[in-house]
């Protein structure tokens, strides 16, 4: 089983970050948790690696759900997406696919959940492609 929502983009780091953050809005997530991987690991281990960030999104009335659903499904929340840079003018973005929910818990309930889930991180990173 395939565990994630990727495309690439042909645009710098920055710009499409800032993208995904305005992609992910209009789904109705908001962002929760912002880890830079490359100034971390830099911090803590003195290595060098190409501009990467973990986005923790949110959409709350689908975490709601979830949560009535599955009350441990926080160990499994927020969505991440990952943006990580390909080159100076090219960019992956991966999301976590929200599937991954139901094969992890065997909740068949997280099922409606996760498919308009997964249906919103489709249509955000689909929309990089036209940006």
């Amino acid at each position: 089983m395939s565990y994630s929502i990727t495309t690439t983009v042909d645009q710098p780091f920055d710009q499409t970050v800032t993208a995904v953050r305005d992609a992910l809005a209009e789904q109705g997530f908001g962002i929760l948790t912002e880890i830079d991987m490359a100034t971390t690991l830099k911090n803590k281990l003195d290595v060098d690696i190409p501009p990467q960030v973990i986005l923790g999104a949110c959409n709350p009335p689908l975490a709601y759900r979830a949560l009535q659903a599955e009350e441990s499904i926080g160990l499994l929340l927020p969505c991440n997406v990952v943006v990580r840079s390909a080159g100076p003018h090219r960019t992956v973005v991966e999301a976590l696919d929200p599937q991954i929910m139901v094969g992890v818990t065997h909740n068949d309930q997280l099922g409606a959940v996760a498919d308009e889930a997964a249906g919103r991180l489709r249509t955000a990173l689909s929309t990089l492609q036209r940006a």
